[in-house]
């Protein structure tokens, strides 16, 4: 595949972090007898990977503006190029030393995502999309899965955790869910999450409660896979929103209606 100079310069930066995070990764298992130790371990090594990310895209585009998840927003003097940043998707992954976790970058132009890029540097994985090229997997094509029906498919999702989200919300979406589908996985990292079902390994996927950080890449990359991605009420801007239901034409519009499924009354 031919890459764009921006989208070159994108993967520059993730997998600068990703050899970061790497390194750090080699170390958590040794502060695992610590309490303390741990958290604010992976606290720096988020904020590091940022950095590296941060100065790698401004000393290319210094003019563009910058957000992420770990500083305040830097608000560029081009006005209409962004970059949305997630240095280390899957932070809690990371603390447990579970390997799904990835560096998640996508460019912004006039509102509109064009570019992104998810790499997960402990599997050695980088899905890049520029809009109107197409996903790569490693410089392969890759597309969304041509399942049809839930019944032979595998969903993807977020599950809120101690002090995050609905939680009643979402066991009500997931006892609808899990009745229709052959499997449910949740992998922890959004950006991941979104990868896979641009990739085909998921056929779908839904979470809510989400940041433009966590999804921005993803969203591009599923559309670019020839997949479809809307908010929780059928509209087109996940990002914007933080809802995301996404899947291929046939499984994106059969899930979105069973996560907006009513209980029924008792």
């Amino acid at each position: 595949m031919a890459r764009s100079a921006l989208l070159n310069v994108m993967v520059q930066a993730a997998v600068k972090a990703g050899k970061s995070l790497t390194r750090d990764f080699g170390e958590v298992q040794n502060l695992q007898v610590s309490v303390k130790g741990p958290g604010d371990f992976v606290s720096q090594a988020d904020m590091k990977a940022e950095r590296l990310v941060r100065d790698e895209l401004l000393k290319a585009r210094p003019t563009y503006g910058f957000l992420g998840e770990e500083g305040e927003e830097i608000k560029g003097t081009d006005g209409s190029h962004r970059w949305i940043v997630d240095p280390l998707d899957g932070t809690t992954n990371f603390l447990h030393g579970i390997p799904q976790f990835a560096v998640s970058i996508a460019l912004e132009r006039n509102g509109d995502i064009v570019a992104g890029v998810v790499f997960n540097p402990a599997t050695d994985e980088l899905y890049t999309a520029e809009k109107g090229g197409g996903s790569f997997m490693n410089d392969r094509r890759i597309r969304v899965a041509a399942r049809r029906v839930l019944s032979d498919c595998v969903i993807g999702c977020g599950v809120p955790h101690l002090g995050r989200g609905n939680h009643g919300k979402s066991l009500i979406e997931l006892r609808h869910v899990m009745g229709e589908v052959a499997g449910i996985r949740r992998l922890g990292s959004a950006s991941l999450d979104l990868a896979y079902v641009a990739s085909g390994r998921f056929d779908g996927f839904w979470e809510n409660g989400l940041n433009a950080w966590d999804i921005a890449a993803g969203v591009l990359l599923i559309r670019e896979a020839g997949g479809f991605v809307s908010d929780f009420k059928g509209g087109p801007d996940a990002v914007g929103t933080g809802e995301v239901v996404a899947g291929n034409e046939y499984i994106q519009k059969a899930l979105l209606e069973v996560v907006n499924r009513p209980l029924p009354k008792a």
